[in-house]
């Protein structure tokens, strides 16, 4: 579905990912590790178009995406939860929701979203920005799933969050991945994230230094001494 060849990207003179190259087959969960400041936003952002490539390849579905706008790219379904939530505080649950849908039209329902989030229906007509860490988490990923992602782009999906709601989050995204949903899963938390991944990428200082099936890497012990506290 995915294939990401020799990427890189720059902030001015900066560069900030070089010969990334990777790929997300469709249906898999595919896990970026690496530790703060390796490049795994600036990833997810020169993927949905968002911050520009300066050199590469990205092909979605078969086609050269590359240089195109990030509203065109939601068009085709890939759609982005980004890193810190980033709900709209003022506006109500339901309307952020209704706003995940805007770009390619009604594909899901709120109802849809509320089955796997209930929480999210008991404060539908509160204000985003009233809501716990964890609900604003589980918005922004509501809000995503309205546009009926092909792939889902996720960002540190448990930054701040305690060890409980961290637990619920991947769950979560694990029983998507289970309904088909294709994602590409970034996180520092690289235990949680590996754990439900199909396979994984190591990310160092804007490069790929290693790569395999998730359970092989989480046993790994160099990438556990690296990577997982060990």
């Amino acid at each position: 579905m995915l294939e990401v060849s020799a990427l890189a990207s720059r902030y001015g003179r900066i560069p900030a990912l070089a010969e990334v190259s990777l790929r997300v087959a469709e249906g898999e969960l595919v896990a970026i590790v690496g530790a703060n400041g390796a490049g795994k936003t600036t990833l997810l952002k020169t993927l949905s178009g968002v911050q520009p490539a300066s050199g590469g390849s990205v092909r979605f579905q078969g086609a050269e995406i590359v240089d195109e706008r990030p509203r065109r790219r939601v068009q085709r379904g890939i759609v982005q939860v980004p890193e810190g939530r980033q709900v709209f505080g003022p506006l109500s649950v339901e309307d952020n929701l209704a706003l995940g849908a805007y770009a390619r039209g009604t594909q899901r329902t709120a109802e849809q979203v509320y089955a796997m989030f209930p929480v999210l229906r008991d404060k539908r007509r509160e204000a985003a920005g009233t809501l716990s860490g964890g609900q604003q988490q589980m918005l922004a990923i509501g809000r995503a799933l309205m546009a009926a992602p092909k792939l889902l782009l996720l960002d540190e999906p448990s930054m701040g969050l305690a060890p409980k709601l961290v637990a619920e989050i991947f769950g979560r995204i694990a029983a998507l991945k289970t309904q088909g949903t294709t994602i590409l899963l970034v996180d520092q938390n690289a235990r949680a994230a590996l754990a439900i991944a199909d396979r994984g990428y190591l990310l160092e200082t804007g490069r790929i230094v290693g790569e395999g099936r998730a359970a092989e890497l989480l046993h790994d012990p160099q990438v556990r001494q690296a990577y997982l506290g060990h």
